[in-house]
């Protein structure tokens, strides 16, 4: 069981700053979603950036839609989108106002409530297997389309940080599964965390940074 008071939630002035460093600093930050009278808990380990207007693979490049309207509040809310027919997404939402930027979490390393994540998500071959893509995180943390619009600085869903800093490598790559901006390097990842997204790409480092 963690001791709550270890952790200090995210204020809205992280969120409102610029995209890539959000995305960057979101890793080794901690994601809560109220789980009955607990919560259940993981380490983001993998994100991507999404730059509105200047990035063409982002849900809110040129124009504001029915789907992509939170993505242009002010940082500091939950935009969940359906994919697939079948599945969801969970970014977190960066910036000022109307600005359509935000930041897909990708990876999740389980940390409380795992007996729960791993009900959610039915049969799992491989334990890393539970949260390594952003599907595979959002079904374990049973996230879906009643929690967007989410206010992640209140009690429901919300990110913290651990008061102890913890030091960490970070990959820097191309982001996955997109045609439109493939080549910008925008998905940042803990190196040689088995939770990160399975992917060809994961070899193909553009950079390493320490944090």
């Amino acid at each position: 069981m963690l001791n709550h008071s270890d952790y200090i939630k995210l204020n809205k002035p992280f969120y409102t700053r610029d995209t890539v460093t959000v995305a960057k600093e979101l890793l080794c930050k901690y994601i809560f979603k109220k789980h009955g009278k607990s919560f259940l808990c993981g380490k983001i380990v993998e994100t991507e950036a999404y730059l509105g207007d200047e990035d063409p693979a982002c849900h809110a490049f040129r124009k504001i839609t029915k789907r992509n309207e939170p993505m242009f509040e002010s940082g500091g809310i939950a935009y969940v989108y359906f994919i697939y027919g079948n599945y969801y997404c969970f970014n977190v939402v960066t910036e000022k106002q109307g600005i359509g930027s935000a930041v897909l979490i990708r990876g999740v390393e389980p940390v409380d409530g795992i007996q729960a994540m791993k009900k959610n998500r039915g049969v799992i071959k491989k334990d890393y297997e539970l949260s390594n893509g952003p599907s595979k995180f959002c079904l374990a943390f049973n996230i879906d389309k009643k929690d967007n619009w989410e206010d992640l600085t209140k009690d429901r869903i919300f990110i913290s940080k651990y008061r102890k800093k913890e030091s960490i490598t970070v990959s820097v790559a191309k982001r996955i599964g997109i045609k439109e901006g493939a080549d910008l390097p925008y998905r940042y990842f803990i190196k040689d965390n088995p939770y990160v997204t399975k992917h060809k790409l994961n070899k193909e480092i553009i950079t390493e940074i320490t944090l």
